[in-house]
């Protein structure tokens, strides 16, 4: 007997009221709609971006950009049209999607009176056709109830196996550690204290905090993870990283001409391998691995591990500004800014960086443009140092970086420190 999109929608809306029940057993009442620290009122979906719904955050583990969406930021159906979600959800995906990316779903927070109708959800499920498809590498949803598993029969049909096999169930929030950078998600605080009460309610309470043994101190010949000092100290005053010098001279042989480099990941073992074989001072061969995005991931795994960004934290705040500045006046702010970074960093970005104006040079046939590298890079050059890379914060990083790439000669024009190197 066929089942009517109404009976369906009633059997979720049962297991959407049981999943509110049980959270006011845990004495939770109705998460108030997260806020969000939106400023940029000339967004073209502000109206929605405003309430925090989606963040991006940098990269995960696997040099894929990381897309984090949370229930309970929404607000209200009345408060919210639920067309402008779908076209915002687009909208922010469509700058990505020709990456790997992984998504981050929290589910906490969805309840009857915010959530979208199964009409909704059908039709954006069509609407993300295999353009968005293709490219999502994973999907975390965190925090599954009863409601996520009926969804996921009704719409069982319409997923492919392969998509299917994306997915994965993530009960607690510290079973997100085995596969992403947590310290870099973005996480609400109500998701946060939902996870609490989950454990808390366990049997036993909640497991004791596991003993962490103290840092071992850093090997003479460590690349990931250390400071460019750190690192210029063991290599007798090398300016350039070797693991930087040997990915660029690789890709700048081979990979210039590459279709979407920097826009793939590789398999996590084979890039956490190649990091220990830096790491040990063990020689790297990238023609053993026959694939010209390792390299292009070490690079960006590289600069995401640096304890500070190379852009420095201090920037950080100044590079909002961007924004507010008057277009003609932007490269000669942006080069300002660059100037008063350390010595040390402004060498090995100004190495970087002329690498990434010769990517651009030929985005012709590799389609990566400057704009294409920003997307890809500002997140691996600087980020707070306290939390994460909020979505409103990419834009003004998205357009510095921007600017740094397609505007190489003029930004770097007048300081020349001495010894600086150039790919």
């Amino acid at each position: 007997m066929m089942i009517s999109e109404g009976d369906l929608d009633q059997l979720a809306e049962i297991e959407l009221q049981k999943d509110e029940e049980e959270q006011e057993e845990l004495g939770e009442g109705p998460a108030p709609p997260g806020g969000s620290s939106w400023q940029d009122t000339s967004h073209p979906f502000y109206d929605v971006a405003h309430h925090g719904i989606l963040q991006v955050t940098g990269d995960d583990n696997y040099g894929r950009k990381l897309i984090i969406f949370s229930c309970c930021c929404l607000p209200p159906s009345h408060q919210l049209n639920h067309q402008r979600l779908l076209e915002y959800l687009k909208y922010t995906l469509d700058q990505y999607v020709e990456s790997d990316y992984t998504v981050v779903y929290f589910h906490y927070g969805l309840r009857s009176t915010n959530k979208p109708s199964l009409r909704w959800l059908r039709d954006a499920y069509k609407e993300f056709d295999r353009k968005y498809k293709k490219n999502l590498k994973a999907l975390y949803v965190v925090h599954p109830t009863n409601f996520i598993r009926v969804l996921w029969n009704i719409f069982k049909p319409l997923i492919s196996h392969k998509f299917g096999k994306k997915l994965t169930y993530v009960n607690y929030l510290a079973e997100l550690r085995e596969h992403l950078n947590y310290e870099q998600l973005i996480i609400p605080p109500d998701v946060r204290r939902h996870d609490e009460k989950l454990r808390a309610a366990q049997k036993g309470g909640p497991p004791p905090p596991a003993k962490v043994p103290p840092p071992r101190p850093p090997l003479p010949t460590q690349q990931f993870g250390v400071s460019l000092q750190y690192i210029r100290d063991k290599n007798k005053g090398a300016l350039i990283p070797p693991v930087m010098s040997q990915t660029v001279s690789y890709l700048k042989e081979k990979g210039l001409r590459t279709e979407g480099i920097f826009r793939r990941s590789a398999r996590v073992q084979l890039i956490r391998d190649i990091q220990k074989l830096y790491n040990l001072g063990k020689p790297v061969d990238y023609e053993e691995y026959g694939d010209i995005h390792v390299p292009a991931v070490i690079l960006k795994t590289f600069l995401r591990e640096l304890p500070q960004p190379l852009l420095t934290f201090s920037l950080y705040e100044r590079m909002q500004d961007i924004v507010r500045v008057e277009t003609s006046l932007r490269v000669t702010k942006v080069k300002q800014m660059i100037e008063s970074i350390p010595e040390h960093n402004y060498i090995v970005l100004k190495y970087l960086v002329c690498f990434l104006h010769m990517v651009s040079q030929e985005s012709i046939i590799n389609k990566m443009s400057p704009s294409n590298l920003a997307c890809v890079f500002a997140v691996n050059l600087i980020w707070p140092a306290q939390g994460s890379v909020s979505l409103s914060a990419l834009t003004p990083l998205n357009i510095f970086t921007e600017i740094l790439i397609e505007h190489y000669h003029m930004v770097f024009s007048s300081r020349s420190p001495p010894g600086q190197v150039l790919p």
